[in-house]
């Protein structure tokens, strides 16, 4: 189906701009990370645990969002989440122990994922089927500018003034953002025509449909290897291999390059094959490019090189794998779009701040844990998705055929 309403000028440089919230708060402060241990007077991998408990508050934003979303507009929950937002990008800032900083990334990822949740759910609200994945691929074409500049610009920040500048800055991109959408974006959840279920049973309707899980399922374990990277990148490249911070920023560029690449291959397949199938062809090539990594690192302990490589083909797919699954995870809840995809988004950051924990808890100084739990999430994502999905094709078919 094509577009359902006259066309909203900007719509997808605004809802990139407002799910870019997300990468822009884990990535900018990556490179300044060492210096946030050293100025709290911590360990690394204790200011690393910050971006677990990010990702942790952004999901429950996502739970909290989705729901009130549906009930009461979009409108009003991005404003909300915004608000939020800046007042715990401004308390990062002001911290003066971790975990001071700790609360502030809680309260800033709550409202980040409050306010971003509701972009999946205005692309819903207004397309359909492949037009969806399309727009949902462009959206995502958009936004790899934020993962792929924001290192550089907190690089940046960080040698000009400091790590603290980093998150003024993204108290002052969320106050302009608010104002911005404010007067450009209109309300687009159209009123229900019959009672809306409890968000308990809107979740239920979500969990016990065998395809919506199956998508979901994919994307959450698909977020979780990505978060895993993030989390580990830092301590395997800088200390591990001996990259400078300005290098680390030009080397975790190179993977928002390939996931861009990807995006813009997807959006061009989607005229000639299914989401579904996109989305499992990406899960098998992360999962082989997983154990290679895996297997090169611990038989001749991979060079820098050769890490870099093989992390940039894994990331990439992942244009294949997010894209599709959200598209596909939101198609089949036209009425509750927001709590759909709020589960979705909840499910991966949710999985993200697991792995990334898991990361900093097994860090040993190496790349080992990071490269083990990037293998064991995408082989769960290949595993899950195997199983529930292939009766999903038959139900997509299906339904195709009863519209």
């Amino acid at each position: 189906m094509s577009s359902k309403h006259l066309p909203i000028p900007g719509l997808i440089l605004m809802l990139a701009a407002l799910t870019a919230l997300g990468p822009l708060s884990t990535d900018a402060y990556l490179p300044a990370i060492p210096a946030i241990a050293s100025g709290l007077g911590v360990s690394i991998h204790t200011i690393e645990l910050s971006v677990s408990l990010f990702l942790a508050g952004f999901a429950g934003g996502q739970l909290t969002g989705g729901p009130l979303s549906d009930r009461y507009g979009r409108r009003k929950a991005i404003f909300s989440g915004l608000s939020l937002f800046f007042l715990g990008a401004a308390g990062a800032a002001l911290a003066t122990s971790v975990g001071e900083l700790w609360g502030a990334r809680v309260l800033q990822g709550f409202g980040g994922g409050l306010s971003v949740v509701n972009s999946m759910a205005i692309i819903r609200d207004r397309h359909s089927g492949k037009d969806s994945a399309r727009a949902m691929s462009k959206m995502a074409s958009i936004l790899m500018l934020a993962p792929l500049m924001a290192p550089i610009l907190g690089t940046l920040l960080l040698e000009v003034g400091g790590w603290r500048h980093i998150f003024f800055f993204l108290a002052g991109y969320a106050f302009l953002l608010l104002l911005v959408l404010a007067l450009r974006l209109p309300e687009t959840r159209k009123p229900p025509t019959e009672p809306l279920p409890s968000p308990l049973r809107s979740y239920l309707n979500v969990l016990t449909h065998r395809t919506a899980l199956g998508y979901l399922f994919s994307v959450a374990f698909a977020y979780a290897g990505l978060f895993a990277f993030i989390t580990g990148s830092p301590g395997s490249y800088i200390d591990y291999f001996g990259a400078s911070p300005a290098l680390y920023t030009v080397l975790f560029g190179l993977n928002i390059v390939t996931l861009l690449a990807c995006n813009q291959l997807n959006i061009r397949l989607l005229h000639k094959y299914s989401s579904q199938q996109l989305l499992q062809t990406g899960q098998r090539i992360q999962l082989a490019t997983g154990m290679v990594m895996l297997l090169a690192f611990l038989l001749f302990d991979a060079p820098l090189w050769l890490v870099v490589a093989l992390v940039m083909i894994y990331i990439g797919v992942q244009g294949f794998v997010i894209s599709n699954g959200m598209a596909g995870t939101s198609e089949f809840f036209p009425h509750s779009a927001a709590t759909a995809t709020a589960l979705l988004g909840a499910s991966g950051f949710g999985c993200g701040a697991l792995s990334g924990a898991l990361v900093g808890v097994l860090g040993d100084g190496t790349p080992l844990p990071m490269l083990a739990v990037m293998l064991g999430t995408t082989l769960a994502g290949n595993l899950l998705g195997y199983w529930l999905l292939p009766k999903a094709q038959a139900d997509i078919r299906s339904q195709n055929a009863e519209s």
